[in-house]
């Protein structure tokens, strides 16, 4: 519960105060109508009475009726405010939170739970909020004020009285725990389907290739059916509360009205209407505090999913996040530009083995130092220590001679212009997307814009478009091409301007004239930048400064490419997998 209240403000404190007086006040409205009732009977009963006396009643007993109409209104409307206010801030907890995860805490967390979280739960609390939040206050309130005005008026009737009210507990109670432990499992189906669907969804050009309907289909099914099932279970049980409640409610005014006729029946002439009141005003007080617990039956219908919603929210919030700020910004630089591994490690949590051990490198200023060796040998890993992704296990990583863990994280990534290996454009205009991100100074200009696309050879297929830079860009980028999308994400790199470049796999998409274009125009634009390329074609590297080979995480050899073609049997047996003898000299 910490998360919620460290979330409400002083503003929503002020406002739960006023809902919590319009509460007590609309209670002890609702319980004054059996006083106004019992004195109408009297009157009505009693010859002789004045018809004014009797109006003068029933219009302070409408009064209070609209009175606590009024009460309820006021109390729902700043209620509702404290629940909007409360999720707004729990989404943006939870969404802030989330875009300060490295990989690591990413990984501990599937993306469609994460969506489930900042939606799904987040809603269930604020419905509690909302709704729960009054009866919480209303029903002890009421239960109090109504059994201490029917205390000691007929032992019979109070017996009555809290047999039905300790069996409402029971019922309560048996129900929560049958009900509980299926809500926590619905909860984690919703993210199971929400994964299911969005998997499907995202990937629906391989489903169509591979005539996978049926395969998707019984997937979801699986997950959709087994969230039926809790999900039924869970309000079937609680579908029993209500006839119950009615049923013991109705049991209550039949029990009370019997043995009150009974009573009248055996008593004097002169006791008769006084028996009558007191059974009326003890049957609507006796209502009001069956109703209180109906109130707390309403509450633990939303107790369980909110209880469970909250401590999954609190679970991502709470969450540390292992790679933190330091305290060097992109001025406190010796040697800008550079990148330099010092006998660096590393293993992915929970692994038992390392994916790099003991690399060492420099790259220097305005230099092409790329990375080739086989698939799963850390090419990627390497790069994504850099810019922080994750934190190197040993050694260490810099950048322009400082450790990148002393930087700031901004500080950090507005010197680098990266692009990974699965290119991911967003929703919006190519203008929006190649000019992406802080980049340390005001909006890119149209101008520059259009020179970052020529440089990734984007500029062609855009200006083709009838809207050109304003064409639209769907959600994936899933209307362009793996080409066209991988050229607007080199083109964002190169918009960004920065000191070192990371190219992870990012020409693989290119035909070999478009890539050995791209290149050339790269090196031109990138003056003295570093860069840093991932690639597992040799056209893409041959021209580097310096080629670094690794084998199963381990530097197998540097140098150029005709260096290495001689001395490093690894690389040779790459490059001539790819190209003939004489196109490797």
């Amino acid at each position: 519960m910490r998360v919620v209240f460290k979330n409400l403000k002083g503003k929503d404190w002020l406002c739960l105060l006023v809902s919590a007086v319009f509460i007590v006040a609309q209670v002890w409205l609702d319980l004054r109508l059996p006083d106004y009732m019992s004195e109408i009977t009297t009157l009505v009963q009693t010859p002789g009475s004045p018809v004014q006396s009797v109006m003068t009643a029933g219009f302070w007993m409408l009064a209070c009726a609209l009175g606590s109409l009024v009460a309820s209104v006021i109390t729902g409307f700043f209620v509702a405010r404290v629940g909007a206010a409360l999720a707004m801030r729990l989404r943006a907890s939870v969404f802030n939170c989330t875009m300060d995860f490295s990989l690591e805490e990413m990984g501990k967390f599937s993306a469609s739970s994460l969506i489930t979280r900042c939606t799904n739960d987040v809603t269930q609390v604020q419905n509690f909020v909302t709704l729960g939040l009054q009866m919480l206050i209303k029903a002890p309130i009421t239960a109090v004020w109504a059994i201490r005005k029917i205390a000691g008026k007929n032992m019979f009737w109070t017996m009555t009285t809290v047999a039905i009210i300790v069996g409402m507990i029971l019922l309560i109670f048996v129900i929560l725990l049958l009900t509980l432990p299926k809500t926590v499992k619905v909860q984690k189906l919703t993210d199971d389907l929400n994964r299911v669907t969005r998997e499907h969804l995202t990937g629906i050009r391989v489903v169509h290739a591979y005539d996978a309907y049926r395969f998707g289909q019984n997937r979801f099914d699986t997950v959709n059916d087994d969230l039926t099932k809790k999900n039924l279970f869970v309000n079937r049980a609680m579908a029993l509360l209500s006839p119950t409640t009615t049923f013991l409610m109705n049991g209550l005014s039949l029990a009370i009205y019997f043995t009150g006729a009974f009573i009248i029946e055996i008593v004097s002439a002169g006791e008769r209407l006084p028996v009558f009141s007191e059974m009326v005003v003890f049957s609507s007080y006796a209502t009001q505090v069956v109703s209180a617990f109906i109130y707390l039956i309403a509450i633990f219908f939303l107790l369980p999913r909110a209880v469970v919603s909250i401590n999954r929210i609190s679970q991502v919030v709470k969450t540390k996040v292992k790679i933190q700020d330091g305290s060097c910004s992109a001025g406190d630089q010796t040697r800008t530009g550079e990148v330099a591994f010092r006998h660096v490690s590393f293993r992915y949590p929970d692994a038992k083995e390392n994916v790099l051990t003991d690399v060492s490198f420099v790259a220097h200023p305005g230099e092409t130092v790329a990375f080739i060796g086989a698939t799963g040998c850390g090419k990627t890993t390497l790069l994504n220590l850099i810019p922080r992704l994750y934190d190197a296990t040993e050694g260490e990583v810099l950048v322009g001679g400082r450790n990148v863990r002393e930087y700031r994280l901004s500080s950090l990534r507005s010197q680098l212009g990266y692009v990974p290996q699965k290119n991911q454009l967003f929703s919006g205009t190519i203008a929006d997307n190649i000019d992406y991100g802080d980049n340390g100074r005001f909006e890119a200009t149209l101008r520059e814009i259009k020179a970052a696309a020529e440089v990734g050879q984007a500029k062609e297929f855009i200006e083709k478009k009838k809207a050109a830079y304003q064409a639209r860009v769907a959600q994936g980028g899933s209307n362009f091409s793996g080409g066209q999308k991988q050229r607007l994400a080199i083109a964002r790199a190169v918009c960004r301007d920065p000191q070192i470049f990371l190219f992870d796999d990012s020409f693989s998409a290119l035909d070999y004239r478009t890539d050995r274009t791209l290149r050339e125009s790269l090196r031109k634009a990138a003056g003295n930048a570093t860069i840093l390329i991932v690639a597992q074609r040799i056209s893409t590297i041959r021209n580097a400064d310096r080629i670094i080979v690794l084998e199963k995480g381990r530097v197998a050899g540097q140098g150029r490419h005709e260096e290495l073609l001689e001395n490093c049997p690894v690389y040779r047996e790459i490059a001539l997998s790819q190209l003939s003898e004489k196109e490797a000299m």
